[in-house]
């Protein structure tokens, strides 16, 4: 049996789904390359009394003992000790982990939720992306959705949550909550991602001004390119940079976007592009070989990337090449702005274009993720059960994907800059932007790797790049939704 490779991506996972019975679609593949719907051997045909835990881990069993990427890092583990999947798969996995190999990215999902989640490109929310210092227990905006009642409400980048309740009455503040419980409780006093949920928000303005308003939260759009900030033409000195801000590929309509944007960009004969992956945590493959080719003008034919799998699936490895696209660019120089927060098909993207442009491209900002691998999915139908789990790396051109401690490892140039979040995304004044258009210059940086204040301080750019702002972690729910998993910090 073989697959295609128009497959969905979840966190540079690509992610196949395997009808386990009950005949339900394939779902797309997730992270990066791949497609179709592989199927566990045995393939079992459950009913709906019996879709016992038991049953559950079982089929979990098979999935993982035909297709795991990691054969020999896979632990026997007693199903009789665990009360849910997603313990037992961890437990399974958990030398595959300790290696910096499988971090959460073989877990158990709802198949209903998350082709919800694909086919509408919404999700239940206030519709804003939160990061937060945990050293000093503050909790910030850093994005926030058009459409979304966040937004409506005043939440917007750089707006400060100090205070959360279900009333005016009954008002914690983030600072207390962080003490008590950590992130967990933030997230947990923020409440479920269901419409009509309501909570009281305290918040700052990048003003100073204290704002207390209740806000519910509704259904919102997750428009993958913001129509404030998403495609934008900057002037740095007389030449035109395109700046691209991609906040996801796990929505299909994200090809159609990104065709608009470079079509923008082809008209203005941008050939310099920054991509800003800075919150992208991954989404659709073939969204993501859909930017690719949008950067391939004149290599169409020539290696986007190859999705290997195990060596007992060999037979499904595949090569994917540039294809045509009619809004393609060519570009000569590219700046690619990542966090930690960055992964999956927009580690994927990044890593394709090394072997094109080489010294051409440079990682801004932070160090990413770092997730070389790839999900397929595989579906217990009648359970409303899909299993993802890590099946296949992913690797460029020259073959390179070994990228587990991030694209800083194997990027060419490398330039550390802050996450200026006073400034609206788009602004060339904001610190990653600054840096990113410093590097297509041909101006100074300080690499991601360094922990010196070497030439860029020297030449006064330290302020410019952000050097001194505080580094921020994504807020994320021990157990993320769907959207949550693909849209780190979304609430």
């Amino acid at each position: 049996m073989t697959f295609g490779r128009t497959a969905l991506s979840l966190l540079l996972s690509v992610s196949l789904v395997a009808c386990g019975g009950g005949g339900s679609s394939s779902p797309p593949a997730t992270g990066g390359g791949g497609g179709g719907t592989p199927t566990p051997s045995p393939s079992p045909t459950p009913t709906p009394s019996a879709c016992g835990l038991r049953a559950q881990q079982d089929f979990a069993d098979q999935v993982l003992n035909e297709w795991y990427l990691f054969p020999e890092l896979l632990a026997t583990a007693n199903p009789a000790s665990f009360n849910n999947l997603d313990d037992y798969l961890d437990a399974r996995v958990a030398p595959a982990r300790a290696q910096n190999r499988d971090r959460f990215f073989t877990f158990a999902t709802s198949i209903a939720e998350e082709n919800a989640l694909i086919t509408s490109g919404s999700s239940a929310g206030f519709g804003i992306r939160l990061g937060f210092d945990s050293d000093a227990r503050r909790l910030f905006v850093v994005e926030s959705y058009e459409g979304a009642a966040g937004l409506a409400a005043g939440l917007d980048r750089g707006s400060e949550i100090t205070a959360i309740g279900t009333s005016g009455a009954n008002l914690q503040s983030v600072s207390s909550l962080f003490a008590s419980g950590g992130a967990q409780s933030v997230s947990n006093a923020l409440g479920p991602s269901t419409q009509g949920t309501t909570r009281v928000l305290r918040f700052t303005q990048p003003d100073g001004t204290v704002i207390e308003r209740s806000i519910t939260k509704t259904d919102f759009a997750l428009d993958p390119v913001s129509n404030r900030y998403g495609a934008v033409i900057l002037n740095d000195g007389g030449k035109r940079v395109g700046y691209l801000n991609l906040r996801t590929f796990i929505i299909a309509d994200a090809s159609n976007q990104l065709r608009s944007a470079y079509g923008q960009f082809a008209a203005q004969g941008v050939s310099e592009l920054i991509i800003d992956f800075r919150y992208n945590g991954g989404g659709l493959v073939d969204v993501a070989d859909t930017m690719g080719d949008l950067m391939g003008g004149g290599r169409v034919g020539q290696v986007w990337s190859r999705t290997v799998l195990r060596p007992s699936k060999a037979a499904e490895n595949e090569t994917r090449a540039f294809r045509a696209e009619a809004n393609a660019i060519t570009p000569t120089k590219i700046a690619v702005i990542t966090t930690g927060a960055s992964a999956s098909a927009s580690e994927l993207v990044t890593n394709s274009l090394i072997p094109y442009l080489g010294n051409n491209s440079a990682l801004i900002g932070s160090n990413s993720f770092g997730k070389p691998v790839g999900q397929f999915g595989f579906d217990l139908a009648a359970c409303d059960l899909r299993v993802r789990a890590v099946t296949f790396r992913t690797v460029n051109a020259s073959n390179q994907g070994d990228y587990y401690s991030g694209l800083a490892s194997v990027m060419p140039n490398t330039c550390r800059a802050g996450d200026d979040i006073s400034r609206p995304l788009g602004d060339p004044r904001e610190a990653s932007i600054a840096a990113a258009l410093d590097f297509l210059g041909g101006r100074a940086c300080t690499p991601i790797t360094s922990s010196a204040t070497t030439s860029a301080l020297q030449q006064g750019q330290s302020a410019r790049q952000g050097l001194g702002l505080p580094e921020r972690e994504m807020l994320q729910p021990q157990r993320p939704n769907a959207a949550q998993r693909e849209l780190p910090g979304l609430y």
